[in-house]
């Protein structure tokens, strides 16, 4: 991955291709609502005895919202509605039905800011989550965190709940970049959640930086990249900012003028690259990077890597089970949505005990191709598998110098590594292009 670094061409017609993010296949653009409570129920009961369960929490509410932000979140104007949220979301941990015999090893708390829980909040929802599931001794516990809203108070609440690791947003460390986000968290503050979650017992440290911001540039990039490492973040995700007034409302505060170009998406992607692996960062995939001790880092050098809607991942779950506005769960069989709005999800739980109102079956095909996918964005290298795609679909990104066939075995390039999902969407029968459904490459 690290060649990624030797082949910086900016191709403006695969950087700006819409493609997928290939979290889940078939791609969430296909969810539809023929699945429901009553269909997740019965993928349950056919899953084999003992299955490693992975479980996602959503806490869809900030203190304010960031005007980059494209996560379904809102900003709770009443205590209320937390509280009423927290009760639905106790009710679905307790009554969602799961395969018998399962063990959870990993558990993740997304948001929204997870945060913005009480202690005792907090408390509640692990011990309803350990009422109904046996944890495994080594159980990984993460929770996404914005550095704004920690305390040690907090901190401390976390780990004697059994987190292991937290997850920072800090996306840009340049004041005017965060004055035109409307997320001023100085490096100071960063440091200081740093300080307060490892004095705690919290060691495993993930952080998140962006490009494509307003008023970014290469330098910003580059300052921020540095920042992270020196803080020793064991893992950073480098993503980059999704523009879509159109779906996130609140992104029309964002001046468009200020945007980088395409052009300048891409430099700025390889300046963070380049300063994290010159930092001693493992390359992980195609936007994660990772200490070279750390799980995920040995997981890409063991072939265990994988890819879910958290993005890169060493989870080895066989069943994802998702809690909460918007949370997406995963089977054998296919993935269940649940309702996105955080007041509608309640009222479901309370009228009708189920709030999946959509997914995808997957066929045994999807399956195949889903795997194939996915290894292509772990390892670059994946057997060719004629009955499953059509390699003539290959054809130009192979002329363009992006992948090259050798031995049964399609592998991308080093000049193909920023443009990988491009490549994903071309072993996928199902792709049709979808602009403001998508977002771009790069």
């Amino acid at each position: 991955m690290t060649d990624i670094l030797h082949s910086p061409v900016f191709l403006p017609g695969y950087a700006l291709e819409a493609v997928p993010r290939y979290t889940s296949y078939p791609p969430a653009t296909q969810f539809n609502d023929g699945i429901c409570g009553g269909a997740w129920a019965g993928w349950m009961s056919e899953t084999p005895a003992e299955p490693v369960l992975s479980l996602y929490v959503h806490i869809p509410f900030c203190r304010s919202m960031c005007w980059y932000c494209g996560c379904n979140t809102t900003v709770p104007n009443r205590d209320s509605r937390i509280e009423r949220y927290l009760d639905a979301l106790l009710a679905e941990i307790a009554t969602r039905p799961a395969p018998a015999g399962g063990k959870v090893h990993h558990v993740h708390f997304g948001g929204g800011s997870p945060d913005m829980l009480s202690p005792a909040r907090f408390g509640a929802v692990m011990d309803a989550l350990r009422a109904r599931y046996d944890f495994a001794d080594d159980a990984e516990i993460a929770v996404e965190l914005d550095p704004r809203g920690l305390d040690t108070r907090l901190c401390e609440a976390l780990a004697a709940n059994g987190v292991t690791r937290a997850s920072l947003g800090v996306q840009d460390l340049s004041e005017e970049v965060q004055t035109l986000i409307h997320r001023i968290q100085p490096r100071e503050q960063v440091e200081a959640a740093v300080r307060a979650l490892r004095s705690a017992g919290i060691s495993r440290i993930n952080m998140d930086v962006m490009y494509g911001l307003p008023a970014q540039t290469i330098e910003r990039v580059e300052a921020t990249a540095r920042a992270v490492a020196e803080m020793d973040a064991d893992r950073v995700s480098v993503f980059g900012y999704a523009h879509v007034p159109w779906f996130k409302k609140h992104q029309r505060a964002i001046p468009e003028d200020r945007l980088p170009g395409a052009q300048a998406r891409f430099d700025q992607m390889l300046a963070a690259a380049r300063t994290l692996t010159g930092a001693g960062y493992a390359a992980i995939g195609f936007d994660h990077f990772a200490r070279p001790e750390d799980p995920l880092a040995q997981a890409a050098r063991d072939g265990s890597l994988r890819r879910n809607f958290q993005g890169y991942t060493d989870d080895p779950y066989d069943i994802l089970i998702g809690f909460g506005a918007s949370s997406i769960s995963e089977a054998l069989q296919g993935y269940a949505q649940n309702i996105p709005d955080p007041a509608r999800y309640a009222e479901a739980m309370a009228s009708d005990g189920s709030a999946i109102v959509r997914g995808v079956a997957r066929s045994w095909r999807e399956g195949r191709i889903g795997e194939r996918i996915m290894q292509l964005l772990c390892t670059f290298d994946i057997p060719l598998d004629g009955d499953l795609f059509d390699p003539d679909a290959l054809d130009g990104v192979i002329a363009d110098g992006l992948a090259w066939l050798e031995n049964g075995h399609l592998k991308v390039t080093p000049a193909g590594l920023p443009y990988v999902r491009n490549i994903a969407a071309r072993i996928d029968p199902g792709f049709q292009p979808a602009g403001q459904k998508h977002s771009r490459a790069v």
